[in-house]
């Protein structure tokens, strides 16, 4: 009896997390990272030269052609309308957050990065940027956000 009840209540465990993790959308990670004139955000394969040439663009603006937001999520959302990832950025020249806006791909359920590029003169207008916010959308509905510690 002892040993039956403890297996079903093993078993109403396991179901309840594979029923909350069935449609569970997340941003796992936002790395932004400066692009050079040439569209590179590292002139070396290496993370400790990719951090010293992501110090050297922000100490250095002129050099910088753009931005872009690597964005790692996880799940999809289950949903047939289209869905996009939505970049909000406050900066010093605009007291409202600008707003860009890239459809997603295709989504498994499994990780998977995804890449936002704002260049041009986009990134020419912005000015230096402040803080961020990731969402993945659906029509009105928001699936996952992720923003940074400045956000509010």
């Amino acid at each position: 009896m002892t040993r039956a009840w403890i297996w079903s209540v093993c078993l109403w465990i396991a179901m309840g997390a594979a029923v909350a993790g069935a449609d569970a959308v997340a941003i796992r990670k936002v790395l932004p990272h400066y692009l050079d004139l040439q569209g590179r955000h590292a002139l070396h394969p290496s993370l400790y030269e990719r951090d010293a040439y992501q110090a050297h663009l922000r100490q250095n603006p002129a050099q910088c052609g753009g931005i872009r937001f690597d964005i790692q999520s996880k799940g999809r959302p289950d949903t047939r309308a289209p869905i996009y990832w939505r970049i909000e950025l406050r900066t010093d020249s605009a007291p409202n957050p600008r707003v860009f806006e890239k459809p997603a791909l295709a989504r498994t359920r499994s990780s998977r990065w995804s890449q936002v590029t704002i260049d041009g003169e986009d990134y020419r207008r912005l000015g230096k940027i402040m803080a961020w916010r990731v969402t993945l959308v659906s029509g009105d509905r928001v699936w996952a956000e992720q923003k940074s510690f400045l956000w509010q």
